[in-house]
């Protein structure tokens, strides 16, 4: 019989880029045993919280629990060190969630009286470990920038080995994060079966969800394009954010759980809060690898009003201080926000002189100009599903698609200003500097989109204002 008939249905006949015939697995028999293995761990978990919790959830949460089930196994045989992450983050999140059990009733007391929960796994603990975790991990991106290649002890270079290591903690830093979200969900039920939801409702919430969805793309780029001086830029931006976050929790204790307004009470929020998330993280992403973009190509230039990237860089830290002089200065708030100018200065100073140093070390333009491309796509596209999917949800609460709210018009500036970047990129080929100014600048209208609208506006969505 003739071979190329006798073909397994398990694979396909592709051509390479030589034109040459090869064999290539289809999606399933690409699988081993341990992607089936955790195929069956995560439908019987999601199966058991159904079998357990179901008598609490509407139809709608019902369909997105079983949704949740291939949409999980996907993600995790797409990127497997995901599978890792999600077995240990769920296993030191149930160690975490049965420990505030006393004979079957759960007591938020507990997490002053047990160990591993007081200083490691209750909420607070954990997303506090986060927040160090990630400022350690940009100091060993930052260390690794400027150490030696010469091979050390065991072979790698410095260089290499400072910048493994923050990656190993930026990980450890995601897993603190959803350990601290999946055990501040179940805390809220503590407080009350009618207190209880997602913790995505409140920006401490939502700054905690932005820092590690940021890094965990960026540690996916980081492993797709096999290089990780990004990480030292990509990490500014999630330390930026920590740093807020620490500032917002001392200052208005947003680490407590607070009931839900009633235009919250939604399944919707489930859904339209993450997919916003991801917009925004990689729209971020995507603006640090812009400014890469910038100090790569203009290295060896000396006129310092060619600088403009680097200087706007030194201009937006240093502005935030600025923008937070409201914050109560009997609460400390002054003295962290010249901290903060403080380190902003010595970050764009040190940046602005090394520059060229930075510049070797960070990979080719056309790879910088990809990655660019990639993060704004993905984000796009998410934060189009979360803009219709607030519309939905706008509609149910209150009565209208849209109603012209300052939160739903700069959704609206932002979505149209990756829309046009995108179509100038697909359509007319952008690339280089203007797409890299582009993006950069793309970051300012995010961030006020994000957090200006409630500083600064009210509206409909002033339940998030400062």
């Amino acid at each position: 019989m003739n071979t190329t008939t006798s073909i397994n249905t398990t694979t396909t006949l592709t051509a390479d880029r030589g034109g040459t015939l090869s064999l290539n697995k289809s999606y399933f028999a690409r699988r081993n045993t341990l992607d089936w293995l955790f195929a069956l761990l995560v439908a019987g978990g999601l199966l058991y919280a159904f079998a357990q919790y179901s008598a609490y959830m509407d139809v709608y949460e019902k369909g997105i629990l079983f949704a949740a089930i291939p949409a999980t196994v996907a993600m995790a045989w797409f990127w497997r060190p995901l599978q890792l992450l999600m077995l240990v983050t769920a296993g030191f999140a149930l160690l975490g969630i049965a420990s505030y059990q006393v004979d079957g009733v759960g007591s938020l007391a507990r997490a002053e009286q047990v160990f591993w929960l007081k200083y490691f796994l209750s909420s607070q603990s954990a997303i506090l470990w986060m927040s160090m975790l990630f400022f350690m991990s940009t100091i060993f991106y930052w260390l690794g920038m400027f150490a030696s290649n010469k091979p050390n002890s065991v072979g790698s270079s410095h260089s290499a080995t400072l910048e493994s290591l923050g990656s190993r903690i930026a990980w450890a830093g995601v897993g603190m994060a959803l350990i601290g979200t999946l055990v501040r969900w179940y805390e809220s039920y503590l407080i009350g079966a009618d207190i209880g939801h997602i913790p995505v409702s409140n920006l401490y919430e939502v700054f905690v969800l932005f820092c590690w969805m940021t890094t965990a793309f960026y540690l996916y780029f980081e492993a797709e394009y096999k290089t990780r001086a990004l990480g030292a830029f990509v990490m500014l931006v999630v330390s930026a954010a920590v740093g807020f976050l620490l500032w917002y929790t001392v200052v208005r204790e947003a680490h407590e759980i607070q009931p839900l307004v009633p235009a919250l009470k939604s399944w919707w929020m489930k859904l339209h809060v993450p997919a916003n998330f991801i917009g925004y993280g990689m729209f971020a992403l995507a603006a640090m690898v812009a400014l890469s973009y910038h100090i790569k190509q203009q290295a060896l230039e000396t006129r310092w009003y060619r600088l403009t990237p680097l200087w706007m860089l030194g201009v937006v830290l240093c502005f935030v201080p600025i923008v937070f002089r409201k914050s109560p200065l009997e609460a400390g708030g002054s003295n962290y926000w010249m901290g903060y100018l403080l380190v902003a200065g010595l970050i764009t100073g040190g940046i602005l002189l090394a520059r060229k140093h930075i510049a070797a070390r960070l990979p080719r333009l056309e790879v910088l100009d990809d990655v660019m491309y990639k993060a704004i796509a993905v984000g796009f596209a998410f934060f189009t599903i979360a803009t219709v999917l607030g519309a939905l949800w706008a509609a149910e609460a209150w009565g209208g698609y849209w109603s012209w709210d300052p939160k739903e018009t700069w959704a609206l500036i932002v979505w149209l200003n990756y829309a046009a970047w995108l179509h100038m990129r697909l359509m007319k080929g952008l690339r280089g500097t203007v797409a890299a100014w582009w993006a950069l600048g793309g970051l300012a209208v995010t961030t006020f989109a994000f957090l200006g609208v409630n500083m600064f506006l009210s509206g409909l969505h002033s339940y998030g204002t400062l």
